[in-house]
């Protein structure tokens, strides 16, 4: 089949990751997620840490990283989402295997590449705190924190690097409720809309 990229965005403790996972064994594809901030922080010589806690809690890492790096905030912010954006084209070169892409706005990266399919996780507040108290290992409090702060750190990062997006529905195909089905039958779900509108 003609290479093709899912890029997959999602609500913190949707279980995302774990879809796209199981997403790219069915379909024999490669899986990007942490791979991409990996190879970030070799490039930028950032200690991984940091650059793992800037996806999540930009407040905090942006504050520390300026004190590493002797920047000011916004300049940081720039180059590490301009650096995580090469390595997102890297993976959708046309000698490149077909892939699902995780996060980073790589619907927005990617808007002018064609045979992309943009799908948005999402759940209930509830469905996801019991995410992460019985698969993440937090207590509820604690879970419920960081499901605010996750996800406005998410928003916030969207509406400044996805190329003119405004709102949830914005450059987005599919967008799926993954406590409706379970992760499992939410990867097959997809799966079966990916082989549809590309094979």
């Amino acid at each position: 089949m003609e290479k093709y990229i899912v890029t997959l965005s999602r609500q913190f403790a949707s279980m995302g990751s774990t879809i796209a996972h199981l997403m790219a064994e069915e379909l024999g594809i490669e899986y990007y997620d942490r791979d991409i901030v990996e190879q970030a922080a070799r490039r930028m010589g950032l200690d991984l840490p940091l650059v793992c806690d800037a996806e999540e809690r930009s407040g905090n890492f942006f504050s520390r990283l300026v004190n590493t790096l002797g920047s000011d905030m916004p300049a940081v912010q720039q180059e590490i989402f301009q650096v995580e954006s090469e390595i997102i084209r890297d993976f959708a070169h046309p000698d490149k295997p077909s892939c699902i892409i995780v996060g980073r706005c790589a619907d927005g990266v990617l808007k002018d590449y064609p045979r992309v399919l943009n799908v948005y996780l999402y759940a209930p507040f509830e469905a996801r705190v019991k995410n992460c108290t019985e698969y993440l290992g937090m207590d509820e409090k604690t879970a419920r924190k960081n499901i605010l702060e996750v996800d406005r750190a998410r928003e916030l990062y969207r509406l400044r690097y996805g190329d003119g997006v405004k709102t949830v529905f914005d450059r987005r195909d599919l967008m799926l409720d993954s406590s409706r089905f379970g992760p499992k039958k939410t990867a097959e779900l997809l799966c079966g809309m990916v082989r549809a509108a590309f094979e």
